[in-house]
């Protein structure tokens, strides 16, 4: 009779103790939406879009991009335009003096001074890459072969995107003789000079060619032919060596909905493709040379006509009338040359429409779309066009939503799970027909669980990438999610194991009966 007392009692606070997981669930779960609500919450509502101001402040805010510079030039007339944070933290605002880097729109410098070394019969782009880099030896099915200079310039060469991954981080000198060692001996996608496939290292390769060719260093080489000619004493190549500028913004990346700051890994041997830093003062006498407006050395004139030149023989072909040749993409139908560009913590756009002596030139301090989205929209109403709507189609934005949504769900598994394992299984089995079917779901069970622990260590490996692409350039929400989902899946095992020990002790003592 006590003891049927006891084991009443036991069950009463063992529903207590349900029901009082249930609520810290929900806690857990509103707690957690309440935080990110206004993160989240910007990202989903319309936004204003009745103004040029508007405009950026509701792509900024869908985004989570803190600041955002502008240089737009229209017939000769620059005007600047400055939105949000250099940094957040102490409250320091965008202004036309503030650094960006500028990710890939850094290309089209780099092309430049292959134009230069042509020009001056330096080299030929036809040249073979192993003229320069004797030890630079791919390969196409298993076979060497020659890359050319004009391949690399645009994107035909046949090296794979997957290949930013060798990229080496690192601030010493050797970092550019490093990267390219890690691609020496690379097998190709494609022949050479058959297919547009863009690889950022096409342009580190383009650096050591410069330095070949000069004797010197590439930044120095850049710094004394272009950005000195052209009055972009402001500009210079981070390698990490140099002393941070007050001006620098702070680079940023986005978790849960917001914008943490980020002080991302540094690549010195990858600067020739991302690695300018400069600002909208320094980039409207880049965007006027490009327009051939003001004073400009005229070798340096003829360079910068020359690199918005397609030649559809050797040229990237993108798109129809869309052509990729000297590190800008170009409309050959309407005239215009763009670029974007990518870091981990900062982007831009740059349009320019040669015919309309019209530019636009988007910078911002974190990873998004909210660049090239802008500089669209600000070109489009320039020429009286509607400007276009946030469309969620941001890559980087898109896996933090997903992800951080995931992590909300993670959480409450994990609670579950752990409630079971702390109140203690329980089976209730009432024949031989309940015993097979709850033996066989907890076999199911814990191979699933088994496959998809397996899964979640390995799935960066299964998209051509690994887990510093991930941790340099995605949202931190990707490693909670695997981090608790490997706990999920860790705890599951040892549920379902426990199951079958339980059901299988059964067994036996029915059979000893």
């Amino acid at each position: 009779m006590k003891r049927s007392k006891i084991e009443i009692e036991v069950k009463k606070i063992l529903s207590k103790t349900g029901t009082s997981t249930i609520y810290v669930i929900l806690l857990i779960a509103i707690i957690t939406t309440i935080v990110s609500w206004d993160e989240l919450g910007g990202l989903v509502r319309a936004g204003n879009y009745n103004t040029t101001d508007d405009m950026v402040e509701t792509i900024m805010a869908k985004t989570a991009t803190p600041g955002v510079a502008m240089v737009v030039s229209e017939q000769g007339k620059t005007e600047y335009r400055n939105y949000g944070y250099a940094d957040f933290n102490n409250e320091k605002r965008v202004t036309e003096e503030s650094l960006f880097e500028l990710g890939s729109t850094t290309k089209a410098f780099t092309a430049l001074a292959v134009i230069l070394l042509e020009n001056e019969g330096s080299l030929s782009l036809s040249d073979s890459i192993t003229d320069y880099i004797p030890s630079f030896e791919p390969t196409m099915k298993g076979e060497k072969v020659n890359i050319s200079i004009h391949q690399l310039l645009a994107h035909t060469s046949g090296i794979p995107p997957w290949s930013i991954r060798l990229i080496p981080e690192g601030t010493t000198e050797d970092m550019l003789e490093k990267t390219i060692h890690n691609v020496s001996d690379i097998a190709l996608d494609t022949d050479p000079g058959t297919v547009y496939n863009y690889a950022t290292v096409n342009y580190d390769i383009l650096a050591m060619v410069v330095e070949k060719v000069t004797g010197k260093r590439y930044q120095d080489y850049m710094t004394e032919n272009i950005l000195v000619p052209l009055g972009m004493t402001n500009s210079y190549f981070s390698t990490g060596q140099e002393k941070v500028s007050d001006e620098l913004t702070k680079g940023y990346r986005v978790f849960f909905g917001r914008s943490l700051e980020y002080d991302a890994p540094r690549y010195y041997g990858n600067i020739a493709a991302g690695y300018l830093v400069t600002n909208s003062k320094d980039l409207e006498r880049w965007i006027n040379a490009q327009l051939g407006v003001g004073d400009i050395p005229d070798h340096l004139l003829k360079a910068i006509q020359q690199s918005h030149q397609v030649d559809i023989k050797t040229a990237g072909h993108e798109d129809e009338n869309q052509y990729y040749s000297f590190g800008w993409s170009v409309d050959t139908k309407n005239s215009v040359v763009s670029h974007n560009g990518s870091n981990p913590n900062y982007s831009s756009q740059v349009l320019i429409d040669l015919k309309k002596q019209q530019a636009v030139f988007v910078l911002a301090n974190l990873n998004s779309t909210a660049p090239s989205l802008i500089a669209n929209n600000i070109y489009e109403n320039m020429n009286g066009n509607q400007m276009d709507k946030f469309h969620y189609d941001d890559v980087y934005l898109l896996i933090d939503l997903v992800f951080s949504f995931l992590v909300i769900i993670a959480i409450i598994i994990l609670c579950v799970q752990a409630n079971k394992l702390i109140r203690g299984i329980k089976l209730n089995i009432k024949d031989e027909k309940t015993r097979f079917r709850k033996m066989t779901e907890s076999s199911i069970a814990l191979i699933l669980s088994i496959m998809l622990l397996i899964l979640v260590m390995i799935w960066p490996y299964l998209l051509d990438n690994n887990y510093m692409m991930i941790k340099v350039w995605m949202s931190y929400s990707i490693f909670i999610w695997m981090g608790l989902t490997s706990i999920n899946c860790i705890l599951s095992i040892i549920i379902n194991m426990k199951k079958i020990g339980m059901i299988r002790r059964k067994l036996k003592w029915k059979e000893n009966i």
